[in-house]
């Protein structure tokens, strides 16, 4: 099984460079071969990345995810080629469009037709990050230039829930990066609709990364409890409520994987059978159950 790790450790009086550094550390050390960050409001995550990526050599990095929206494509192709550059191309780039609350509310600006933006934003992105150059006059997007950085592409994912989305992501992109999708979706609607657009492309095998909180416990009512309450806004955004009401579950609890190692095992073996490649854990819970969540994770790499 390829298991990587997602850190949650990104903002607060903990969310230091250092931290993640030896969070990382212990990752590799324990025999995972990714790390991923997410990009919300605490480090950045590809800056910190490449100081991670220095520091433990052989570990994989990702992000899980860039929003497209608060920065240019040209912008993005020189920091995300730099990165790479510095970590030996061991980085894969996720990128997605974040939400219409942080998009219009916080950043002032429009969300409107979010599909094309991205459509836009990758025929920008994807020369620049191979070398080319890149040369777009879209409502969104206008990128015209090269970036100049010798340095390996990175693995382009882009997160995608809906049909178009995951066209995208089929047709221009390495493959997807999902977050709160269950199996069921999995199988019935994110792997065939990446995959039949990757071959339609003439692309590759597409990769579906799937991240999810998992908790290993001998309390599952109240780990579910738990999940709820840190989880509950993933159940009130509108794409991620979608893929729940899709799974037909009432919220994020009902797609994290909890309960005893093998119960969580058993279930982690269902997402790689619904057709993600890589499953990547948000590991939840007390002390002690994030402790038996990265032991019991450790025996299935």
């Amino acid at each position: 099984m390829d298991i990587g790790i997602f850190t949650d450790n990104v903002a607060g009086s903990q969310a230091t460079v250092d931290n993640v550094v030896a969070e990382a550390r212990r990752v590799h050390d324990a025999g995972f071969s990714s790390f991923w960050m997410p990009q919300i409001f605490g480090l950045e995550s590809l800056t910190t990345l490449a100081i991670v990526g220095r520091e433990v050599p052989g570990l994989n990095v990702g992000t899980d995810v860039v929003p497209t929206f608060r920065q240019h494509p040209m912008a993005l192709a020189g920091q995300a080629l730099t990165v790479s550059q510095a970590v030996g191309g061991r980085l894969t780039l996720g990128i997605g469009l974040s939400h219409q609350i942080v998009v219009e509310s916080m950043w002032g600006l429009s969300y409107a037709k979010p599909a094309r933006h991205m459509a836009e934003y990758l025929e920008a992105l994807v020369p620049m990050l191979e070398g080319r150059p890149s040369s777009v006059n879209g409502e969104s997007v206008t990128s015209h230039g090269t970036i100049m950085i010798k340095a390996p592409a990175p693995t382009l994912l882009v997160a995608a829930l809906g049909p178009r989305m995951l066209g995208l992501a089929g047709r221009l992109a390495a493959g997807t990066i999902t977050w709160m999708v269950g199996p069921a979706t999995l199988k019935a609607h994110i792997a065939p609709s990446i995959r039949a657009a990757a071959e339609e492309a003439g692309r590759p095998e597409p990769r579906v990364v799937a991240s999810l909180p998992i908790c290993v416990t001998d309390d599952p009512a109240g780990a579910r409890e738990r999940a709820a309450n840190v989880y509950v806004m993933y159940g009130q955004l509108p794409a991620y409520r979608a893929m729940l009401d899709r799974e037909g579950v009432a919220g994020p609890e009902d797609v994290a994987l909890i309960g005893s190692a093998d119960q969580v095992a058993e279930r982690l073996a269902g997402a790689f059978e619904a057709g993600a490649t890589t499953v990547v854990a948000n590991e939840f819970g007390t002390p002690d159950e994030r402790a038996a969540t990265r032991e019991a994770l450790a025996t299935l790499l």
